[in-house]
């Protein structure tokens, strides 16, 4: 596990004094000199304090913790065959990645169906996702695939209507889901909108439902970057006593005439607004979920995060006993907010052991004949080969794999990049394919054609570029799952991956790669 790095970090912005010679336990510098202005975590904070705790700078950023795990999904391979075919024809002239289906469907009534086995599971109130809307949901729109709408949208909008302590009217919940509705296309994906404690005591998901035409909420138990509330930074007085006032834990206090002097001074230019932390309890959830439900939800999912194993089991026996849709788990380290940087690195169950447990729960419940929800995984996924490992890990009970940051950073890149072609101002790694939206953007004739010239001119190059990081997932999935001959998501199973050392295969369940196929192998060679 990397321990060199404790000191220093790109996210808080600090470094050692002697990079090259670095205490690996303290990560302070070997020769620690009387004079030195404090580049390193420790300098640091003797003048900026908790400041420090954050990623930074805040509002720009998405993200994730660095530690290195005994076990991730890198110690897993796919394994793929020469014989046979699942979900279509063995025939080499059928069998060809093109027609590969990965179409999902799912819920109780299977009337939620992706063109694709992945969903955004939870983008709130930070600056880096609202000023990436846009991009991110026009691209999940058009692309079929779901997005969850995050924490604290109504509570930190200033247009927010609130009356006798509940939500009458929105600006920015009401913008945000109104942008996917009308971009939906074919009714594939879904717009889904997420609660923690402050927005339930807002009736955010009761307004959403009435008023804004949303099927799909989502209740949330935290997540794999941090154990506490959702966090902010703010830099506006009158908005964080604004916060304050609608019942946020926002610190300093804003209303202290001493802060705000302090505050006016430049003492400090931010303010944090903190969410509490939920209490869970059997009685508590399954009231919420009857109140959703005669609020008019037609589906309702669970996301929990990267507690202990008994949380786990109780987020598992919990969405089975009430009907939950979709229970989503998401494992360590990354966000979009303001997740303490020491946390996302240090806290909870790591993403193969969480999801190996989530398995293993899940099948003692389906085992004993219970109707078990269905499963997303989440925790650091980026690219096909973790999306194929994600599925299989936990076949065939996960059906999406969750992703937020690798789809907001191409979300960030194709608006940066449309941003340059208005600007005239292309930078040479780019311009190499072109000088035009439809030169650079290789899916711009897939779309033109899809939606007709007159849309495509009008959609952001911020959805483009999802839309475009979506379709290069989607061939190399089909091309991964071709190598194993399954041509349809429900095939996947676990046989399909193998550990390659012996504590993947302990934690996990799945068979050390010399140990798999022995029984097929021994009774081949038993006939000749």
């Amino acid at each position: 596990m990397t321990l060199s790095r404790v000191n220093r970090s790109a996210a808080t912005l600090t470094k050692n004094r002697t990079e090259d010679s670095v205490i690996p336990v303290s990560g302070m510098c070997v020769t620690c000199v009387d004079g030195c202005v404090g580049m390193c975590e420790i300098g640091k904070s003797a003048y900026r304090g908790h400041e420090v705790i954050y990623p930074q700078p805040f509002g720009v950023i998405t993200t994730a913790g660095d530690k290195t795990y005994p076990v991730d999904y890198s110690h897993f391979n796919i394994m793929g065959t020469a014989v046979g075919a699942h979900g279509i024809e063995a025939d080499s002239d059928k069998a060809i990645f093109p027609n590969v289906d990965l179409e999902v469907k799912f819920g109780h009534d299977k009337g939620i169906k992706f063109r694709y086995p992945w969903i955004i599971p939870g983008i709130g109130s930070t600056n880096i996702a609202k000023n990436n809307w846009e991009g991110i949901a026009i691209g999940s729109a058009i692309s079929g695939t779901g997005l969850t709408i995050g924490e604290n949208v109504v509570g930190m909008d200033p247009e927010s209507v609130i009356k006798d302590g509940k939500v009458v009217d929105t600006v920015d919940l009401k913008r945000r889901v109104k942008m996917y509705q009308d971009n939906q296309h074919n009714g594939y994906g879904a717009i889904i909108v997420q609660a923690n404690v402050e927005d339930t005591r807002l009736g955010v998901q009761e307004y959403a439902i009435r008023e804004l035409g949303v099927e799909i909420v989502e209740l949330k138990w935290g997540q794999g970057a941090k154990n506490i509330g959702g966090e902010v930074k703010i830099n506006n007085l009158e908005k964080a006593q604004m916060l304050y006032k609608r019942g946020y834990v926002v610190l300093p206090n804003p209303t202290d005439p001493n802060v705000i002097k302090a505050f006016e001074r430049g003492s400090f230019k931010e303010f944090e607004r903190h969410s509490r932390i939920g209490m869970v309890s059997e009685e508590g959830f399954a009231e919420r979920v009857e109140e959703l439900r005669n609020a008019g939800a037609k589906y309702i999912f669970l996301k929990t995060g990267a507690y202990r194993p008994a949380d786990m089991a109780r987020a598992v026996i919990y969405s089975a006993k009430y009907n939950i849709d979709l229970l989503t788990v998401d494992g360590a380290g990354g966000g979009t907010g303001m997740s303490p940087w020491r946390m996302m690195n240090e806290w909870g169950v790591p993403p193969v052991e969480l999801h190996s447990l989530l398995y293993k729960y899940t099948k003692r419940l389906d085992d004993k004949g219970m109707t078990v929800p269905a499963l997303a995984v989440a925790g650091g996924f980026t690219f096909e080969d973790q999306i194929f490992k994600g599925l299989a890990i936990g076949a065939p009970y996960v059906k999406l794999v969750g992703m937020a940051r690798s789809p907001i950073a191409a979300a960030m890149v194709g608006k940066t990049i449309g941003r340059t072609i208005q600007e005239n101002q292309i930078p040479v790694y780019v311009e190499r394919f072109g000088n035009s939206i439809d030169q650079i953007f290789v899916t711009a004739g897939d779309l033109r054609e899809e939606f007709g010239d007159e849309a495509f001119e009008q959609l952001p190059t911020g959805a483009i570029g999802l839309y475009t990081y979506y379709e290069r997932l989607a061939q190399g999935l089909k091309q991964l799952m071709t190598g194993a001959r399954k041509f349809s998501l429900e095939h996947i199973t676990r046989d399909d991956l193998a550990s390659l050392t012996p504590e993947a295969a302990e934690i996990s369940g799945i068979q050390y790669i010399m140990d798999a196929d022995q029984e097929e192998v021994e009774e081949m060679f038993s006939k000749v």
